[in-house]
């Protein structure tokens, strides 16, 4: 079962994060704006719009323990929002220091740092020092070689995965030893001084696509990703970092979470998620799809206007076509709404189409096999 939402017109929702309580939501309608929705009892009303970036808001993390929102833009920058009294969000600039967009951006597990990927083929691994009363940011840039698309926090709250337009996948130490203790040794090794390599991983020998989202399990010891290529992927460490990877016959997946040990959801181009299972082996398989996504052909009633209207305008005849499925354009971004990578049992999803959908996975797993939990 989904529940669909609309916020406005229907323009992309290029990234969306939920408060801890899943009361208050924010959203970019892929401009340079945050809009914050709070849930009452006539629906979702809109309490405040977050207006400091200049150019695009590329992505949105949501701090559900220390309550603050974490925002960063093609303009270079990242602010950080905290709610005061009053209800109003106070912004705070972090000097990135980069020279390209910053792309992507997420709290740690702990929450007293994050880390925003940029193209200036650079990570910044930002902290808040006290003493200066300011965030400062530490980069990691060696062997980067491209634009960072991803990452994704390991919950021992050192590691850090990152895929980017270089076909790789890379795992790194942000150990900052003046605001952490020395961290224990992991699968994926015992020596984490601060931007040290841990794990690199090529989606492919011959190339294989960009890497467009990367996901640790809950117990940190495999890493998803998905690429341009239409395949998923996972390294598994305790089994000597082994890789596998399927081709799927999918459109390429943009997005990606673990949903229980042994299970993920990725969603992407077709519009629809989709489940893989990971069995003891380490081995994929594709599952079901939480609906069907096939194409309603087009009335063929359409005027001769239309028709070389449409034809003018696109170079195509009919633009009545519509899917079955419940989103009508590439999913961007999905979020577990209940429950952790642990076992979730709903999540939400926003796409180009402009439209939020919550799916409830203990209710469509009655109706597919492979989906219970």
């Amino acid at each position: 079962m989904s529940t669909v939402y609309r916020f406005g017109p229907s323009v992309p929702i290029q990234c969306h994060a939920w408060s801890s309580d899943r009361s208050a939501l924010a959203i970019s309608h892929n401009d340079n704006t945050v809009e914050v929705h709070q849930k009452g009892p006539g629906g979702w009303k809109q309490t405040e719009v977050l207006a400091q970036h200049d150019l695009r808001v590329n992505d949105i993390d949501w701090a559900p323990k220390t309550n603050r929102i974490v925002t960063c833009s093609a303009d270079r920058n990242a602010y950080v929002w905290v709610q005061g009294p009053d209800g109003k969000w106070k912004h705070t600039l972090v000097l990135l220091r980069i020279n390209r967009a910053a792309t992507c951006v997420r709290w740690s597990p702990q929450e007293n740092k994050f880390a925003v990927g940029s193209g200036a083929r650079i990570i910044s691994v930002c902290y808040f020092e006290q003493e200066n009363d300011w965030w400062v940011a530490k980069h990691i840039r060696k062997p980067l070689r491209s634009t960072i698309t991803t990452i994704d926090w390991h919950p021992n709250n050192i590691l850090l995965a990152a895929g980017s337009t270089d076909f790789k996948v890379r795992v790194f130490s942000t150990y900052i030893k003046e605001i952490e203790p020395k961290p224990a040794a992991t699968e994926w090794g015992a020596k984490m001084p601060f931007t040290n390599l841990m794990a690199e991983f090529s989606n492919s020998p011959t190339g294989g696509g960009w890497i467009h989202a990367v996901s640790f399990s809950a117990d940190g010891t495999r890493l998803a990703w998905v690429g341009h290529d239409s395949s998923i992927a996972i390294a598994d460490a305790p089994n000597g970092m082994v890789m596998m990877k399927l081709k799927t016959s999918l459109l390429p997946l943009l997005t990606m979470t673990w949903i229980s040990p042994n299970k993920i959801i990725a969603a992407g181009h077709d519009c629809v998620p989709v489940l893989f299972t990971v069995d003891s082996a380490g081995r994929l398989s594709q599952g079901p799809r939480l609906e069907d996504g096939t194409v309603i052909e087009a009335s063929v009633t359409s005027s001769a206007m239309n028709m070389f209207r449409n034809k003018d305008r696109v170079g195509q005849e009919l633009l009545d076509s519509k899917l079955s499925s419940t989103h009508q354009n590439q999913i961007c971004s999905l979020r577990i709404l209940d429950g952790s990578k642990e076992g979730a049992t709903r999540i939400s999803t926003t796409a180009g189409d402009g439209v939020l959908v919550m799916w409830d996975l203990q209710t469509l797993s009655a109706k597919i096999q492979d989906l219970k939990l």
